[in-house]
């Protein structure tokens, strides 16, 4: 990919921002040498400024305009030394630190995310909120902080934007002001623009870990117990059909991605989601992708539409990033129809209304079902929920892992074989406990003919049997 034609809106928008810069660095190659002090006052930051926008119009233009991009490395090392040889024609004098932190924003510029990269690039923050040029705020450990961080403008924020949508193919703009998308370390982005954002551009990205968090992480987390974990892994391995439940930030995903790496890697597993996210560590794995409609709103591929499609793939195991409307009807049937060890995500309170909710997405589809039918369908094609919440101290734990037992009369029953005692608030900390109930799951025995046998003190004192 071109570095200039990457950069080229950049590079005119800040002309128009601060002026031809071109003058103005033919005029500096005259002055003499000069120290810029570290920016303490709105003059010392606009000089900051003009410095860096003059160095970063200079570098472009002598860049090979070639270049690969992708090759981070090569494209950094030729940065550095047109840098510094820039800084020597202007005269221009750093000290090392302020030296290093104007080739670091230059960079970022450049290979980057501008001055969101260092928040991406630290490993203990979890989500970046941009709320306009001016006001961002991170997540760190469930807890929301506000950082000193700005875009110089809506336009600095949009030409981000375009940065993470274009090599996607997706596009935003006031006919379509609002895009899902990811980074290429799979990250999931949302943007929202004006007319629809009314304090400017809005960028939500929801990080994912460059090495994937661990069972043993979790563990650690107080997130699960290791019982409930082997519990879960028999579950996976013997072919029942999940549903990872829970609100907006709960931990769905990354529940997910621990489930999917229990599933043995000779079979073959095909993912279906709107923004590319799961990280499956198996050889065997096809990802698919929704794609929106074009600008002729002609194009569109929908969840639906894949999963559809998924069956005729010879699948062992579909997994689905998160179903959220009519898919879930389709959801269902390939459930029912042999495609066992099935596993998705639904947006929830708890594990009843998960079922509530697959009820109301499958009447989405249009068709005139019975509401006795759909629970059928329901109640036998899926076997566990596992019901994440984020506590109000910004920890996540599994609160239920729950079974779908059938139908008496018109309602599904349920069966808790996990749930989550909360025994105090110390500290400004949830403290308790995932602890089992005490009874064993119906669907036991398709546990043990799968070669499984899990003791009995996995589900609690004794062998307490329904």
């Amino acid at each position: 990919m071109s570095i200039l034609k990457r950069l080229q809106s950049s590079e005119n928008e800040q002309n128009k921002t601060t002026g031809n810069f071109g003058s103005d660095t033919r005029k500096s190659s005259g002055l003499q040498a000069r120290r810029i002090s570290a920016p303490s006052s709105s003059t010392a930051q606009d000089t900051y400024h003009d410095l860096k926008t003059r160095v970063q119009n200079k570098l472009l233009a002598g860049l090979d305009p070639t270049m690969d991009v992708t090759k981070t490395n090569e494209v950094r090392h030729t940065i550095q030394e047109l840098f510094e040889q820039i800084l020597s024609e202007e005269n221009i004098v750093l000290s090392r630190p302020e030296r290093a932190r104007l080739f670091e924003q230059i960079a970022a510029e450049i290979l980057g995310f501008g001055p969101i990269q260092p928040l991406l690039e630290d490993d203990s923050i979890t989500e970046v909120m941009i709320n306009g040029p001016k006001n961002i705020y991170i997540e760190r450990r469930g807890k929301i902080h506000r950082v000193p961080v700005s875009f110089e403008s809506d336009a600095h924020v949009m030409r981000i934007i375009d940065r993470i949508v274009a090599p996607l193919g997706r596009r935003i703009d006031e006919s379509s002001p609002y895009v899902d998308a990811r980074l290429p370390d799979g990250s999931r982005v949302n943007a929202v623009i004006p007319p629809i954002s009314l304090v400017g551009p809005t960028i939500t990205i929801r990080k994912f870990s460059k090495i994937p968090i661990t069972i043993d992480q979790l563990i650690s987390f107080g997130s699960i117990t290791p019982e409930a974990i082997r519990f879960l892994k028999a579950c996976v391995e013997s072919r029942l059909n999940i549903v990872i439940s829970g609100g907006t930030g709960s931990g769905k995903t990354t529940l997910l991605n621990i489930l999917s790496g229990f599933i043995p890697a000779d079979e073959r597993i095909i993912t279906v989601e709107n923004a590319a996210e799961l990280q499956l560590r198996q050889e065997h794995v096809v990802t698919l992708e929704s794609r929106p409609p074009n600008i002729e709103g002609r194009g569109e591929i929908t969840i639906r539409q894949l999963v559809i499609n998924t069956l005729r793939m010879r699948p062992d195991r579909i997994i689905v990033g998160e179903i959220r409307d009519e898919a879930a009807v389709d959801m269902l049937q390939a459930m029912n129809t042999g495609h066992d060890g099935s596993m998705t995500t639904a947006h929830s309170n708890s594990p009843r209304d998960t079922l509530s909710r697959m009820e109301t997405m499958t009447m989405m589809a249009g068709m005139d079902l019975p509401v006795r039918a759909i629970r059928e369908q329901i109640s036998s094609a899926i076997d566990l929920i596992v019901h994440q919440e984020r506590m109000r101290d910004g920890t996540r734990k599994v609160t239920n892992i729950t079974e779908v037992s059938g139908m008496e009369g018109e309602v599904i029953t349920m069966t808790d074989i996990f749930a989550f005692e909360q025994s105090g608030y110390e500290d400004g900390r949830v403290v308790g406990q995932l602890r089992p109930t005490g009874l064993r799951p119906k669907f036991m025995p398709k546990i043990e003919a799968s070669g499984i046998n899990l003791p009995a003190s996995i589900f609690g004192v004794g062998d307490r049997r329904r």
